[in-house]
């Protein structure tokens, strides 16, 4: 026959457990979502929630921002160049009632949601924007995504997408795209100085010409650099006002 103590004993342990299903924490960051005879009730918490056992079942949801991993999707981009890209999705629940009863799995529906969203997304635009708009792509996605998951009590707050791979050939064609494009700028660059150039030598040839003692002082100038120069022979022209009095002789005296 038991004694009174196991009995005391056994009836404790049962108090215990009964306690321990009715009796619920839940934390700051948390919700329960209460069904009654399998209706929704309430959403209740955080602190002590009574749940009665076979009337009453709670489902306990999480209010903190998830950190979601998008694997590498396959895409394709408008210029037909393929791709391997993959993102992070940060979303978190603001409506625990449409979380748990308008999707089955809120956690794996956002998942698949992002992943053909990133495909369809990026599969609109070309390689040269995937590389160079990557801020301007991270909010279409996200408004996107935070349009078709509010439904679902869902707040898509960021989406960063963190690599887009290449294979080897089309790094290699990048690359040579990029080497020619800086050869045009030089170029150009080289181009517009000698118009440059030209335009202010052709502005001081006109100056110039407007005061013949202009020139008459240009023309000493060089002089003056050219014996500056460290060259044994030195060739330079004379204006003819100077050798014309050699050349013809000088005006003859008159007698007194």
């Amino acid at each position: 026959m038991p004694t009174d103590i196991t009995i005391t004993a056994t009836l404790l342990v049962l108090a215990l457990l009964v306690l321990w299903t009715i009796l619920n924490i839940l934390l700051e960051y948390e919700r329960g979502v209460v069904f009654f005879l399998g209706r929704f009730q309430r959403v209740k918490g955080p602190g002590l929630v009574i749940i009665v056992p076979g009337i009453q079942k709670m489902i306990r949801v999480d209010l903190r921002i998830v950190v979601l991993d998008v694997p590498t999707q396959d895409v394709i981009s408008r210029d037909n160049v393929s791709v391997k890209v993959n993102a992070v999705i940060y979303f978190r629940v603001i409506d625990p009632e449409k979380a748990i009863i308008q999707v089955e799995n809120f956690h794996a529906a956002t998942s698949q949601l992002a992943q053909t969203t990133l495909r369809s997304v990026l599969g609109q635009h070309e390689l040269d924007e995937m590389l160079a708009e990557r801020e301007r792509l991270n909010l279409h996605i996200q408004r996107i995504l935070d349009e078709q998951t509010a439904a679902w009590g869902i707040k898509v707050s960021n989406v960063e997408i963190k690599h887009i791979d290449l294979d080897e050939s089309m790094v290699r064609a990048i690359a040579k795209q990029a080497e020619a494009e800086r050869e045009r700028r030089a170029k150009i660059i080289h181009a517009e100085g000698e118009q440059q150039a030209s335009e202010k030598l052709l502005q001081a040839a006109q100056t110039l010409a407007k005061n013949p003692q202009s020139m008459q002082l240009r023309f000493l100038q060089t002089l003056t650099e050219i014996a500056g120069d460290k060259s044994s022979v030195i060739a330079f022209p004379l204006p003819i006002d100077l050798v014309r009095p050699l050349l013809y002789g000088a005006p003859p005296q008159t007698e007194r």
